[in-house]
C-alpha cells in the first residue's frame, strides 16, 4: 500500500510544480479523492499566497492559502460576505433557485441572532450532562467490535458514535438515525454518475425528504412547552421560529453536517495518523495523558472542512492582489495548517504540541465552529475508551476518500484490533 501511495504522491509533486500557475486549480475534487493537493497548497503558499484561478468547473476563484491572510478574510465579514443569496460558504456555487439559508451563510445580525439560538445546547453545562452518555455509547461500541479481524473503523465507530450524537441533540427518533448520515452525505455531495446521488434532482429530492421529516418534528415541539433539543430551540426562538421552509432546511442541513461529518472524520483521521506515524501511537500508550493535546491535533492534521467560501462585498487588496467586488474568494483551511509561517513543523503530526489548539479547522471570527467543543469532547472521550481497552489498532490498508474538495473525509478505513 505504501509504494502506491509513495507513487502518486512524487507524481502529483512533479505535476504541481511543473504546470504554469495560472493553470492551477486547487480546488480540483479529484486532488482530494487521491489525497494529491498537497504540493498544490505547498507551491502556491510559497509563490502566490493569494492565487486566482480563472476558469474551473466551479467558475472562477480566488484561492487563499496562508495561515494570516485565511484569517484576515475569516474576520473581515464586512468586505467577504457569506450570504447565501452570493453564493453562500463552499467554492460551489448553489443554484440561484436553490439557496437555503442557514446562519452559517448569513452576515450579521441575522447570523448573529440565529446562531445565539442553538448556541445554549453546547454550554459548559450541557456538555458535562452530555459526557457520561457519550462515554457509555462508546464504550458499547467498541466492546462490540470484532478482536483479530478486518472492519471498517468509518462505518462501525466514527459514523456509529457522532450519528448517535446527533440524533440525541435533535432529539431525533433513535431506531432512524442513519436518515442523518445519509443526509449530511447528501447535503455535501457533488452529482455524478456512481456517486452518492447520480444528478442534482435527485439531490434535492432526498433532501426534500429531509425537509419533511424535520417538519413534522417541528410541528411536534412547536405544540410542547420549549425542550433541550435543537428542534425545540428553533421552533421557540425568537430569531428562528418565523423561518421559511428553505431557511429551516438550510439551518438542519448546517447543523447535520457541523454536527456529523466534522466528528466522524477525525475520529477516522486520528486512528489513520497514528498509523502513519507508529512513534506518536507508542508516545500515546506510554502516556494518556497525551489525549488532550492530541485530540486538537488531529483536528489540525484532518483539517475536516478543507475550505470555506466568502464573495468579495467590494474591491479589496489582499496579498498585493486586487480582488474585485462579486469574486468568490476560498479560505483553504486544510493549507492554512500547514502554513510553517505560523505552525511550527506542520507537516508532522505531534500529540504533545506545545500550542496544539492554534489551527484554523473552527474557523475563525463570527463563524468560528459553535460546536467545537462538543467535537473535542467526543474524540477525548472514544480515545480514553479505546486507550483502555485496545494495545493497537491497525489500519490495514489505504482509507478510501471522499470526492470533495469541500469535506475532507473518509469513506472507508479498513482495520484491525491487534488481538
Amino acid at each position: 500500500m505504501a509504494d502506491g501511495s509513495m507513487k502518486l504522491a512524487d507524481e502529483a509533486r512533479a505535476r504541481a510544480y511543473s504546470m504554469p500557475l495560472e493553470e492551477m486549480h486547487p480546488g480540483d475534487p479529484e486532488l482530494f479523492l487521491n489525497n494529491t493537493h498537497w504540493p498544490y497548497f505547498e507551491r502556491l503558499r510559497r509563490e502566490d499566497p493569494v492565487h486566482y484561478c480563472a476558469d474551473s468547473e466551479f467558475g472562477a476563484y480566488w484561492s487563499v492559502t496562508k495561515y494570516n491572510d485565511i484569517m484576515a478574510v475569516d474576520t473581515n465579514h464586512g468586505a467577504f460576505s457569506s450570504e447565501a443569496a452570493l453564493g453562500g460558504i463552499t467554492i460551489r456555487d448553489a443554484r440561484p433557485d436553490l439557496r437555503r439559508p442557514s446562519f452559517i451563510a448569513m452576515d450579521p445580525p441575522r447570523h448573529d441572532v440565529q446562531r445565539k439560538t442553538v448556541s445554549p445546547i453546547v454550554s459548559p453545562t450541557n456538555l458535562h450532562m452530555m459526557e457520561p452518555i457519550i462515554r457509555e455509547r462508546a464504550a458499547k461500541i467498541l466492546d462490540a467490535l470484532p478482536r483479530g479481524e478486518v472492519f471498517d473503523w468509518v462505518d462501525r465507530v466514527s459514523i456509529e458514535l457522532t450519528t448517535q450524537m446527533l440524533a440525541t441533540l435533535f432529539d431525533f427518533p433513535f431506531e432512524e438515525r442513519r436518515k442523518l448520515t445519509r443526509w449530511s452525505d447528501v447535503a455535501t455531495c457533488l452529482p455524478m454518475p456512481g456517486g452518492i446521488c447520480e444528478t442534482e434532482d435527485e439531490r434535492q429530492a432526498e433532501l426534500m425528504e429531509c425537509l419533511a421529516e424535520f417538519t413534522e418534528l417541528w410541528n411536534q415541539r412547536v405544540n410542547e412547552p420549549p425542550r433541550g433539543d435543537l428542534i425545540s430551540m428553533l421552533a421557540h426562538g425568537e430569531a428562528t421560529r418565523n423561518m421559511t421552509p428553505d431557511e429551516y432546511l438550510g439551518n438542519i442541513i448546517l447543523l447535520i453536517v457541523g454536527g456529523n461529518d466534522t466528528t466522524r472524520n477525525s475520529m477516522s483521521g486520528g486512528l489513520y495518523a497514528l498509523n502513519q506515524n507508529p512513534d506518536q501511537y507508542d508516545k500515546l500508550r506510554a502516556d494518556p495523558s497525551l489525549i488532550t493535546s492530541m485530540v486538537p491535533e488531529i483536528i489540525r492534521w484532518q483539517t475536516p472542512l478543507a475550505h470555506m467560501r466568502r464573495t468579495a462585498t467590494e474591491d479589496i487588496e489582499l496579498g498585493g492582489k486586487t480582488i474585485k467586488k462579486g469574486d468568490k474568494v476560498v479560505m483553504w483551511y486544510v493549507s492554512g495548517n500547514r502554513d510553517d509561517e505560523a505552525i511550527a513543523e506542520p507537516e508532522r503530526f505531534i500529540i504533545d504540541r506545545e500550542r496544539p489548539r492554534q489551527h484554523m479547522s473552527f474557523g475563525f471570527g463570527i463563524h468560528r465552529c459553535v460546536g467545537n467543543r462538543l467535537a473535542e469532547m467526543q474524540l477525548r472521550v472514544v480515545w480514553e475508551e479505546i486507550l483502555k481497552r485496545f494495545e493497537r489498532i491497525e489500519v490495514v490498508e489505504e482509507p478510501r476518500r471522499v470526492r470533495s474538495s469541500f469535506v475532507k473525509g473518509y469513506e472507508t478505513l479498513p482495520v484491525r484490533i491487534v488481538a
